[in-house]
């Protein structure tokens, strides 16, 4: 019964292995096409219109400002986000994800 259970162990601990490994991967590389793609964009928006790319991100850095100070924010007392502060909300919070996870992943791929 012993040498059973052992090698069940054993088992279980492998593929547990296994499967992380596997998922950093996909992390890994996903964090580097997410990367990839950010500078992409950026590169070919500058190279089609500067003034418009530096427009751009100024109204960007603005929504995303709003969504800060929205989540942030003292919630009024019954009532709930709506419409706009809503989305910049939504807004904001992928990008602090998607940020956190480029940080955490993406410094770690040796595609640069």
């Amino acid at each position: 019964m012993g040498m059973r259970r052992v090698a069940k162990g054993i088992g279980e601990f492998l593929m547990e292995t296994v499967g992380e490994a596997v998922a950093e991967v996909i992390l890994t590389l996903l964090a580097c096409a997410l990367l990839l793609g950010l500078l992409l964009i950026a590169y070919l928006s500058w190279s089609f219109s500067p003034r418009l790319t530096v427009a751009g991100a100024g109204l960007f850095c603005l929504f995303l400002a709003h969504g800060a100070w929205s989540v942030f924010r003292d919630p009024t007392k019954g009532r709930r986000r709506r419409g706009f502060a809503a989305v910049t909300a939504a807004g904001f919070t992928l990008t602090a994800a998607t940020g956190v996870f480029l940080l955490f992943y993406g410094t770690e791929c040796s595609c640069l």
